[in-house]
C-alpha cells in the first residue's frame, strides 16, 4: 500500500507537474484518510476506512470479530515505474501477469468461452457503486465522483478524459452491454479447467484475498475443488504485454476486476468485492426483512 501512495509522486512528475485539481498538488500521496465509524471495541458493531487515490480499504468489526473486509481496492499509476538498477516498479504485477498466463493456457474451445471481447474497456465495470446489481455497466469517468463538479473547468476536464478513454477503447453500446455485471457470472467456469489451469486460478485468487490476514481471508476456502468449480474467468482484450486489457472472476460472493488500459495500458485498478455484503451490508437480510417478516 506503501508503494502505490508513493507512486503519486512519480505520477506528479509522469505528468509534468502539470496536473490542476484546485489545489496545491495535483497529485499528493498527504492526500488520504481514516475515517472510524461507530465506537471502537464497543459492544455495537463499528468499521473503519482507509482511502485515497488508488486504495480503498474498509472494515467491519460486530462482536469483537472483523466480517467483512470488501471493497478492497488497489491501483497503480504508473502500473510500471523504473527503479534503480533493472527491475522495474509493479505494485500489481502478479494479479496480471498470472491471470495472463491462465488466458493464454486456454484451449481455442476454452478460450472462446472466457474471452468475451477482443476489446478492453476503460475501467473496470462495477466503478465505486457502494451496490452492485445486475445489468451494471462501466461508469463515464465524470460520473465517478458524488455528484459533477461545482467548478465547470474541472467538470469539463473530466468529460474530456472520459470522452477520450470511450474512443480510445473502441467501445459502442452493444459492447458494454456484453460486459454488463450479472448475477449470472459470465465467461468459462473453473470446472472447466484442467489441474494446472485451477493451479494458476488459486494463485491468481491469492493475489486478491491475500490482502487481509489468513485468520479473515477466505482464501482457503478456494481450496475446495466444489468452491473453485463456481468461479468463472471473463477477459477482454488481447493477451499480449503491454496491450490493454481487463479480467473478471465471480462466483458466489465474490467479484474480483482488474484493468490496466489507460494511460497506454500502464495505469491498471484491481478491486475484490462481495455483491452481497460489502461494506457488510446484509443483501440476503434486507430483503427477508422487507418482504418476508417473522
Amino acid at each position: 500500500m506503501a508503494t502505490i501512495i508513493g507512486l503519486d509522486n512519480v505520477l506528479d512528475q509522469v505528468e509534468g507537474w502539470s496536473m490542476d485539481w484546485g489545489r496545491e498538488r495535483g497529485r499528493d500521496p498527504g492526500l488520504y484518510y481514516l475515517r472510524v465509524f461507530g465506537e471502537p471495541g464497543g459492544a455495537t458493531p463499528w468499521g473503519w476506512r482507509f482511502g485515497g487515490h488508488h486504495v480503498s480499504l474498509n472494515n467491519l468489526v460486530v462482536d469483537g470479530a472483523v466480517t467483512s473486509m470488501t471493497p478492497c481496492f488497489f491501483g497503480a499509476d504508473p502500473a510500471v515505474s523504473p527503479l534503480l538498477g533493472r527491475a522495474p516498479l509493479r505494485p500489481l504485477g502478479g494479479a496480471e501477469d498470472l491471470a495472463r498466463e491462465l488466458v493464454r493456457s486456454l484451449d481455442p474451445g476454452q478460450a472462446a468461452r472466457a474471452i468475451l471481447l477482443d476489446r478492453a474497456p476503460s475501467d473496470i465495470v462495477g466503478g465505486n457503486r457502494s451496490q452492485l446489481a445486475d445489468g451494471n455497466q462501466m461508469i463515464h469517468l465524470r460520473d465517478i465522483w458524488r455528484g459533477h463538479f461545482a467548478e465547470p473547468r474541472l467538470d469539463e476536464m473530466l468529460t474530456r478524459l472520459g470522452d477520450g478513454a470511450e474512443r480510445a477503447s473502441g467501445y459502442d453500446a452493444a459492447d458494454h452491454r456484453r460486459l454488463a455485471l450479472t448475477g449470472d457470472p459470465k465467461g468459462l467456469p473453473a470446472a472447466d479447467l484442467d489441474a494446472g489451469q485451477r493451479d494458476l486460478l488459486r494463485a491468481l485468487l491469492a493475489t486478491y484475498l491475500g490482502r487481509v490476514p489468513d485468520g479473515l481471508s477466505p482464501r482457503a476456502d478456494y481450496e475446495a475443488e466444489a468452491a473453485l468449480d463456481a468461479v468463472h474467468l471473463a477477459w477482454a482484450g488481447p493477451t499480449g504485454v503491454a496491450q490493454p486489457h481487463y479480467y473478471r472472476l465471480q462466483g458466489p460472493r465474490l467479484l474480483i476486476e482488474y484493468d490496466n488500459t489507460q494511460r497506454h495500458a500502464n495505469h491498471a485498478h484491481s478491486v475484490w468485492r462481495d455483491p452481497a455484503g460489502d461494506f457488510g451490508y446484509d443483501v440476503l437480510g434486507a430483503h427477508l426483512a422487507a418482504f418476508h417478516p417473522r
